[in-house]
């Protein structure tokens, strides 16, 4: 199956860049590109496509409201949103996975990564930036929003505990069914209960719950 990708970015070398990576790959597709936050959010809309690729600092939207736009929390379908970026700061990390991002990159982070980062996201996956990965999600821990999911709605089974544990850590699907020794349709059988359970649309929401209930500490 072919990924289908667009970008948005204000620089037409970045946009340029990316596109001539992702069309290298043999199942990625780059079907479209924006320059700025307004045209990123009616492209994608338009295009319906697997991931959107979107730079932090845009024209008239930034990235983050941009990613609210297509998969924040009152959106019914969202969008897969990888946020990519040259600045390292908590308040831009914490923003974009809030707003939904499924990914954080940095514009260094090299080709490999960033198409990992496609693949994860079409996959329903998250990667985030090892480099920063420990420290943004900690930063959730003492967050004011951390009473709103302190307990989810049922019970969590030791299954699922497990399974929240390795999220948190950035374990792919593949990952967690090696380490916990199941199945990759049981692993996302228990995404899909714990994101029921505690609330959570995606991975990186798991991941945040994990930090801000103390489960995980940095």
């Amino acid at each position: 199956m072919t990924i289908r990708v667009i970008i948005a970015d204000d620089q037409n070398i970045i946009r340029a860049g990316l596109t001539t990576i992702l069309n290298g790959q043999p199942d990625i597709d780059v079907i479209g590109q924006a320059a700025d936050g307004n045209e990123a959010v009616t492209l994608a809309r338009r295009l319906r496509p697997d991931v959107c690729l979107f730079d932090i600092r845009m024209p008239h939207l930034d990235g983050v409201e941009a990613t609210r736009l297509l998969a924040g929390p009152d959106v019914r379908d969202p969008l897969a949103v990888v946020v990519i970026t040259t600045f390292d700061t908590d308040e831009h990390v914490s923003g974009a996975l809030k707003a939904g991002a499924r990914g954080f990159l940095l514009k260094d982070a090299g080709p490999d990564l960033l198409v990992q980062a496609i693949h994860a996201a079409a996959e329903g996956d998250a990667l985030i930036a090892p480099s920063v990965t420990a420290r943004l999600l900690a930063s959730f821990a003492d967050s004011a929003s951390s009473s709103k999911r302190a307990r989810p709605l049922v019970a969590l089974t030791d299954r699922e505990e497990e399974v929240a544990l390795t999220v948190a850590q950035g374990r792919t699907n593949a990952e967690i069914a090696d380490e916990l020794h199941i199945s990759l349709s049981t692993v996302k059988f228990h995404l899909a209960s714990l994101m029921n359970k505690i609330g959570a649309r995606n991975r990186v929401q798991i991941a945040i719950w994990a930090y801000e209930t103390k489960r995980v500490r940095p």
